[in-house]
């Protein structure tokens, strides 16, 4: 089907003159037929080219040429980031992940400066004595506080932001106190990034947000949705909001293994139901999937990480072989199997090589229309039960050790279960 530029514009609410100028500069992109009388006629694919171009120019405040590139070659590495002349901050940075992103930064990019922000004083300390202070600086402060984020903000390029109360009981039990940091703090980041006119800021987030049984998730869920539509404050500012989706996994591993390290001592492991499953994410690679998701982000997205799945059950077989398994029953607010991605959210995902990006609607079209993006089949679903990687009790043995180091799974991650 073929369109006059009246219809055109009609349809995308776009006048004439900007469409001429779009056409102009979009040369190589938009090419209607031209008439005997050389008048335009734009095919279906000009019109969802031009689409794009709105939704590049208007949404994502891009500017020409940065639309230009995403449309013709599709945005994966757009902007390959010069970490040495970059600052970042990276709030809640004294946790697991905290502390392995810095160690990543340091060893493999050594940005201008990386900015801690956390409650924990001690912590902090810790960090000092292992990374020192030429390239770390320390910031004691809460993401609950918005004049001490706008302080920590001043000069800073890009946000990692990690801080939360994760504690599913402990947020069960003081809801007003997980809302203010989960809800209220991501607010705050929000409002603190565009007064300061950071570029990028990436939220992590977790399987707990997807179809929340508890609060915990609940705030999480809530903290997704903000991010994602943060984009819509930034106006001509330019802030770009994305957030990346791990398991809970990643952060709550250690938990795991105290908790089946210290039942090993009555000769006993607890487990909720013996067909639990789970993501079981490297920890190593972490950071390296957040730098990628920030290269990669137009604004907007939620990126899912791929990541193997175990049987909770083999994970107690390793840590204490000797032990005998009892069935306790699940927990309140626990799931059978972990979830990453709906099926009503597969709608709007596409992969890219080992990492699923899920696009709000502003960012369904975009840079990702290319080749290089796969679009998820209909009825498709990231569960841990349905997955295609697996680690089974060698592999586990492998990564945990005898003393519970974790090893590198990037040679394991490729093992599949058909």
């Amino acid at each position: 089907m073929e369109y006059r530029i009246r219809q055109v514009s009609e349809k995308l609410e776009v006048p004439e003159s900007t469409l001429r100028y779009w056409e102009m500069e979009f040369v190589e992109i938009i090419k209607p037929r031209r008439t005997h009388g050389r008048q335009r006629r734009y095919s279906d694919k000009d019109v969802e080219q031009l689409l794009q171009i709105k939704e590049l120019l208007h949404l994502k405040n891009r500017t020409i040429e940065q639309a230009r590139h995403l449309l013709k070659s599709g945005n994966d590495d757009f902007e390959r980031i010069n970490w040495e002349k970059k600052s970042i901050l990276l709030t809640g940075g004294t946790g697991v992940f905290g502390r392995h992103f810095c160690k990543f930064m340091l060893e493999k990019h050594t940005p201008r400066v990386i900015r801690i922000l956390s409650r924990n004083g001690l912590k902090q300390h810790e960090m000092c004595r292992e990374f020192g202070e030429e390239k770390v600086r320390y910031f004691l402060g809460d993401v609950r506080e918005a004049d001490r984020l706008k302080r920590a903000m001043e000069g800073v390029d890009i946000i990692v932001h990690a801080a939360e109360l994760k504690h599913i009981p402990a947020c069960e039990f003081n809801p007003f106190e997980a809302v203010k940091t989960n809800i209220n703090g991501a607010q705050n980041i929000i409002d603190a990034a565009i007064d300061a006119g950071v570029n990028k800021v990436i939220a992590l987030s977790t399987d707990m947000a997807v179809n929340p049984v508890n609060l915990y998730g609940a705030t999480k869920l809530c903290a997704e949705k903000i991010f994602i539509q943060g984009n819509a404050y930034s106006g001509s500012r330019g802030t770009r909001f994305s957030c990346i989706r791990f398991s809970d996994a990643l952060v709550s591993r250690r938990n795991v293994l105290d908790l089946f390290q210290s039942q090993k001592k009555t000769g006993i492991l607890s487990i909720g139901d013996p067909e639990m499953t789970r993501f079981w994410p490297d920890l190593q690679d972490s950071a390296g999937c957040v730098l990628r998701a920030l290269c990669q982000m137009q604004g907007g997205e939620i990126f899912v990480p791929m990541a193997p799945s175990i049987m909770v059950t083999d994970l107690g077989a390793v840590i204490a072989p000797e032990c005998r398994i009892r069935i306790t029953g699940m927990n309140q607010g626990e799931k059978l199997h972990t979830l990453l991605i709906t099926e009503e959210e597969a709608r709007n995902t596409v992969l890219n090589k080992d990492m699923y990006i899920i696009l709000s609607d502003n960012a369904a079209q975009g840079g990702y229309a290319s080749s290089e993006y796969t679009r998820m089949p209909a009825g498709f679903a990231y569960t841990s039960h349905k997955n295609n990687s697996w680690l089974y009790i060698p592999d586990l043995k492998r990564i945990c050790g005898p003393d519970l180091h974790y090893q590198n799974l990037a040679s394991l991650n490729n093992r599949t279960d058909n």
